[in-house]
């Protein structure tokens, strides 16, 4: 898909917009599965912010929002899920 950016300034298409989000990874300390996580991400050169959730209750309130109560949980653009996810990941590489 393409679509044209308000003001007529090029076109946008979904791998841009994919690249462009944000992505947040909460995580807690000794968690094999966040250490994956991250691990991948940085192998797949995907720029992202990690949040301590065992030091931000504010973090840890919204990753509960979502329902979630294992890390790591990532959020990227209006994606999210829990746990090690290599195919999630990979995709937002693509």
């Amino acid at each position: 898909m393409v679509s044209t950016r308000p003001g007529g300034q090029g076109l946008v298409t979904e791998k841009s917009k994919k690249m462009s989000a944000v992505t947040t990874v909460y995580t807690l300390p000794s968690c094999v599965q966040c250490d994956s996580t991250k691990r991948l991400l940085k192998r797949e050169n995907i720029e992202y912010n990690e949040v301590d959730l065992s030091q931000d209750e504010e973090a840890m309130n919204t990753v509960r929002s979502l329902g979630y109560s294992a890390a790591p949980v990532v959020i990227s653009g209006d994606q999210h899920w829990s746990g090690f996810k290599m195919d999630k990941i990979l995709a937002l590489a693509s």
